[in-house]
């Protein structure tokens, strides 16, 4: 069995509409490989010092001085997923299918009236996918070490709950194990305390966990650039990132003694989760062309100060056999029928972007260069998130001591990491080949949580008379680690997950 411990976050008893945020939740900020045009995808994402492309206005936006001209792009592709889990030595396979885009929008490059150091200038206006976060995950193993129901356990007698408080305080976790009888009182001569799950955990029990999530993580994007001499470009690029998630998520544990007299047959546990919001940041970015044939780039991306709504709704159905029967309990029965509703702040990780390039036979006509060799290094402060209260709770106490565990915990967890993208194109007029790859390194600063992602990819293009289309097939192995709970006085299971995602995009654009 593979475990490891985790330092749980420490909070105060929160009004019964909160929806906690977890460390997790952190990763869907800023842990995510290169989208953009199928052009930038094919060269691995490594446009920070290459430019005349639409997708610089989401990575370095100086790229988008080397347009002269007006350019009209449109990017549709789909994702195909792939995963395999492990958990407790047990095997599980899902797939899912969907939609997907890349960096679409128009380009409006107007060489300069005047004679001067200013040669062009160009504006855009774009719109990506940063992230996807539409998957399927299944896993299932036996357990004779932990139970779901401990976290229950843990947070109950943290906050030394009384009857009252297990019943109404925790409507969306332990009041429903508590109403359904997954948790029950320990009595000593007639007084509470403590309390004691009803999960056989010693026997073993098969525990089964679904996860179904939608949605992403997109950008809107307005960006400015100047071309100084042909030799220098600087670019800034003013943005708004969207975000849209959802989370069906089914957990459950069984009895598999055949012991129908141990006051327990199953629990499982439903919740509808989910996350809409949308911030401000800012890419900054200059491009520099040392020689005719090499260009260096580097790029700044602020944090992104983003205003999000958690809304949540879940249930629990409980058979305890003779001790209580089979009972089921949903939060909306015990919230008048609403959702769990919480607003809130996220600041997420600053990114620094250094970047070099080749250019095969620089003359200044573009259709008549031979091709191009590209790298990019990029710094990400995964560690960096952090969460606050919205500005209409600026009061709340306990929302800002919460917020404040949490980011502690967040720092401890993660850790910041460099990523690696290279490419390269070959041109022969009006055809070109690409291929270009990227890592992306753990963000976890625990070493034994073994997590990267590592992107292969490989396309074609044409371009004649103002028109191109491009095809691009990428295919990303993300490697994580998925804990189905948390416990605080023993160390945490969790799955070993590997999604293969291949993205096949095409890109279609025209110059007017």
């Amino acid at each position: 069995m593979k475990k490891i411990s985790f330092l749980l976050l420490v909070t105060i008893c929160l009004s019964k509409i909160i929806v906690a945020q977890q460390p997790d939740d952190a990763l869907r900020f800023g842990w995510f490989t290169p989208n953009g045009t199928a052009r930038n995808i094919a060269i691995g994402g490594a446009m920070a010092s290459l430019g005349g492309d639409i997708s610089t206005n989401h990575i370095n936006p100086a790229g988008l001085g080397l347009f002269k001209t007006r350019e009209f792009v449109f990017s549709p592709g789909i994702n195909l997923n792939n995963n395999k889990i492990n958990f407790l030595d047990s095997q599980s396979k899902e797939t899912r299918n969907a939609f997907a885009y890349g960096t679409s929008g128009v380009i409006f490059g107007m060489p300069s009236r005047y004679k001067g150091a200013i040669v062009s200038t160009a504006f855009s206006i774009s719109l990506t996918q940063l992230a996807t976060y539409n998957n399927h995950t299944h896993y299932k193993g036996y357990n004779n070490y932990s139970s779901y129901s401990e976290k229950y356990l843990e947070e109950l007698v943290r906050d030394g709950a009384n009857d009252y408080a297990a019943a109404s305080n925790y409507i969306f976790g332990s009041s429903l194990a508590y109403r359904t009888y997954l948790v029950d009182t320990v009595n000593t001569n007639g007084q509470l305390t403590g309390f004691k799950s009803l999960v056989p955990i010693a026997s073993g029990v098969a525990q089964e966990r679904d996860e179904d999530t939608k949605g992403g993580l997109h950008e809107v994007s307005l960006s400015f650039a100047s071309n100084v001499q042909d030799r220098l470009y600087l670019g800034i690029s003013l943005n708004v990132p969207i975000m849209y998630y959802t989370r069906d998520l089914s957990f459950s544990e069984t009895d598999i003694s055949g012991n129908t007299n141990n006051n327990f047959s199953f629990f499982n546990y439903k919740e509808h989760y989910e996350t809409s919001g949308a911030g401000v940041n800012a890419k900054l970015g200059l491009i520099y062309k040392s020689s005719n044939s090499f260009r260096l780039g580097f790029a700044f991306h602020t944090p992104s100060i983003m205003v999000l709504t958690d809304k949540i709704r879940s249930e629990m159905t409980t058979n305890t056999e003779a001790y209580a029967g089979e009972r089921k309990v949903t939060s909306d029965e015990l919230n008048s029928g609403n959702a769990g509703e919480v607003s809130y702040q996220v600041t997420t990780p600053y990114r620094a972007i250094g970047s070099i390039s080749f250019v095969l036979n620089p003359v200044e006509e573009t259709k008549k260069q031979r091709g191009f060799i590209t790298a990019d290094l990029e710094y990400v402060n995964y560690r960096g998130v952090r969460y606050s209260v919205s500005s209409d709770n600026s009061g709340d106490q306990s929302g800002i001591d919460y917020y404040k565990a949490l980011n502690d915990v967040i720092k401890d967890y993660y850790k910041g990491n460099i990523n690696v993208r290279v490419g390269g194109e070959l041109k022969f007029d009006p055809w070109a080949i690409r291929l270009g790859g990227a890592y992306y390194g753990s963000p976890y600063a625990d070493k034994t949580l073994k997590a990267n992602r590592i992107m292969a990819s490989g396309g074609i293009g044409y371009r004649n008379r103002g028109f191109f289309i491009d095809l691009t097939l990428s295919e990303t192995l993300n490697k994580d680690v998925n804990f189905p709970y948390r416990l605080n006085d023993k160390a945490n299971v969790f799955a070993e997950t590997k999604n293969n995602r291949a993205n096949i995009l095409a890109t279609i654009g025209f110059k007017f």
